[in-house]
């Protein structure tokens, strides 16, 4: 039986344990997209992770798609973000950049050039984005050419060789929930009738398309994909959920490894553990009752066979040192969701250690 604690290597990346940290969007970087030393110190107190999984981070400069993230795509973001790396690898950790367009979520006024959001279709979302100026609805994105998809697999790559110029040991490239890649792969947002679009071996050729270009720039074995099959955030409805992953999983590239972000869909899950002969992370939906996941959950999870190694979200958030907690029983600290997204330190990086 596997435990949470032995250690694996995914592609050229050693994992000291099998706790992963999942990405989750926290809205504290500087408005030109810099990380920040507070930053360094929120992802250095959670090194202990197997794997750190940063935030998502824009390609370009039109992937944003909320106030204070962070990109990878100019020198000065570049530069911002070897504080972190440095930090995380002084911690005796691992890090990698989730590359993360937004595509259609998002409003013009985030840009100081006020553009339209891209994305597959002329579809807007349904609801609101945090904007500036307040909740702004979305509007009608712009619908890419064939020269600005190509265009932005090549943003993708170029970030990921930003990525490691940064210090970071690999890169995930963001396909679920709702984001560009996902909006691709989804019925109702992709309403396209050349090449990207239509029937499912389409749908899914950029998502391909963008691995294999990180892949091609970093290499296979720093280059990771994560996926939510059947989520519907930011009002995606994918069609037939099963027949969508039966045709993207297997046309992926050699990779560092795969993560699935679950829902409430682990029939799905199995099916893409038998479809997937590489590493695979699962970020575990729980049942209603014992919300968040625990280390219970993780090691259940690894008992099952599902996956290689376990991601979790708001049980990293609220305890940075959590593999400890785990192997200790606990306790453990509680999330504070009213401070999940921008600030300052609170809620961010003063939730206390166990007491040694």
């Amino acid at each position: 039986m596997t435990s949470l604690f032995e250690p694996v290597t995914f592609g050229k990346i050693p994992l000291a344990n099998r706790l992963v940290m999942a990405p989750m969007t926290r809205n504290r970087a500087e408005p030109r997209g810099n990380a920040t030393e507070l930053m360094a110190e929120y992802y250095a107190q959670r090194a202990s992770a197997g794997l750190v999984i940063t935030e998502g981070v824009q390609p370009s400069r039109v992937g944003q798609g909320f106030l204070d993230t962070p990109g990878l795509h100019d020198p000065e973001q570049v530069e911002s973000w070897r504080a972190v790396t440095d930090a995380v690898h002084d911690g005796g950790g691992r890090i990698v950049a989730q590359l993360m367009h937004a595509g259609r979520i998002g409003h013009p006024s985030l840009y100081a050039d006020a553009h339209r959001s891209v994305a597959p279709s002329p579809v807007a979302a349904a609801g609101q984005c945090f904007t500036p100026d307040g909740m702004r609805d979305y509007e009608v994105p712009h619908e890419l050419a064939p020269d600005e998809i190509t265009a932005t697999v090549r943003d993708f790559a170029a970030a990921a060789r930003n990525a490691v110029e940064a210090g970071f040991d690999g890169v995930q490239v963001h396909a679920g929930n709702g984001f560009l890649l996902h909006q691709f792969l989804a019925e109702n947002t992709n309403r396209r009738t050349d090449a990207y679009g239509g029937p499912i071996e389409n749908r899914v050729r950029f998502a391909v398309e963008v691995t294999e270009a990180v892949a091609a720039a970093i290499g296979n074995e720093r280059t990771a994909v994560r996926v939510s099959p059947g989520n519907p955030y930011n009002d995606i409805a994918e069609g037939d959920t099963e027949a969508l992953y039966a045709a993207l999983v297997p046309a992926l590239p050699e990779l560092a490894f795969l993560e699935v972000c679950e829902i409430v869909t682990r029939p799905v899950t199995r099916s893409v553990r038998e479809l997937w002969k590489g590493n695979l992370v699962v970020n575990p939906h729980p049942s209603p009752d014992s919300f968040p996941a625990t280390g219970a959950t993780a090691q259940e999870v690894l008992d099952e066979g599902l996956a290689d190694a376990v991601s979790l979200g708001a049980l990293f958030l609220a305890n940075p040192d959590l593999p400890a907690r785990i192997e200790a029983g606990g306790p453990f600290n509680e999330a504070d969701e009213a401070t999940y997204y921008g600030g300052d330190h609170r809620g961010y990086t003063d939730y206390p250690a166990l007491a040694r």
